[in-house]
């Protein structure tokens, strides 16, 4: 049975010579994989440019409900990102997001809520002219409320975080992942950030690091067999 959904590619893996299995985050279907022939064929009716990281899709697919290999009959970019794509930073932005969040969306059920974030987020950075250095950081902050381990905010005016327990604490924790005090407020502000509003965030080089570091432990302690993260060193030299 066809049927229509919205999509955001999350990675592409050699099937054949022409053709790709695509791990794509759908609307009404959650995580899914799609073999697609042909593709790399200079007439390809699906080309491999609309299957770059978290482009968005319009698809026509297959569902089969126990399938682990699914089939798309039609896909179309919407909206064509404009900047993304030729921007440097901005790809190495959305290269580190694309990691990210693959490696937090283990199962196929769909979330209706967290896919409009995260395609409204995409837009958003895609259209943004300036102040996006540090975009990554509240989406992945804001991410967690879906993925549930948004940080508690009760007690923000103690001078640590514990990042296992997901809390402020007063003195420093009996282990070594914790926001240490001296940037507990550039923390909570980026906290209280909205995504709306993300280039009102102001951080120096060093804060973004050191934040980045965090949100990827904060991340792998919360997220069973999460892994390890490589595409956080690329983005750091880039926006460094």
């Amino acid at each position: 049975m066809l049927h229509k959904t919205r999509g955001i590619v999350l990675r592409i893996t050699d099937y054949s010579e022409n053709s790709v299995i695509a791990k794509i985050y759908t609307f009404k279907f959650g995580l899914q994989s799609y073999l697609i022939n042909g593709v790399k064929k200079p007439k390809a009716k699906i080309r491999m440019n609309m299957l770059q990281p978290l482009h968005l899709l319009d698809l026509v697919v297959y569902h089969k409900p126990n399938g682990n290999i699914q089939r798309i009959s039609d896909a179309r970019s919407e909206p064509i990102l404009q900047s993304i794509p030729y921007h440097i930073s901005k790809s190495a932005i959305v290269m580190f997001m694309n990691e990210m969040i693959y490696k937090s969306l283990k199962q196929q059920h769909e979330d209706e809520v967290m896919f409009h974030f995260i395609e409204k987020s995409i837009e958003l950075l895609d259209e943004s002219e300036k102040g996006f250095v540090n975009f990554h950081l509240i989406f992945l902050i804001k991410l967690t409320r879906f993925l549930g381990f948004y940080p508690d905010l009760s007690n923000s005016h103690f001078s640590f975080f514990d990042l296992i327990a997901g809390t402020f604490a007063a003195n420093q924790p009996p282990h070594i992942y914790f926001i240490e005090e001296k940037y507990i407020k550039l923390w909570l502000q980026l906290l209280n950030s909205s995504i709306d509003n993300f280039y009102t965030l102001q951080l120096g080089t060093e804060s973004r690091k050191y934040l980045l570091q965090k949100i990827i432990d904060y991340y792998t302690l919360h997220i069973e067999d999460f892994g390890q993260v490589k595409s956080n060193l690329i983005l750091e030299e880039v926006l460094s």
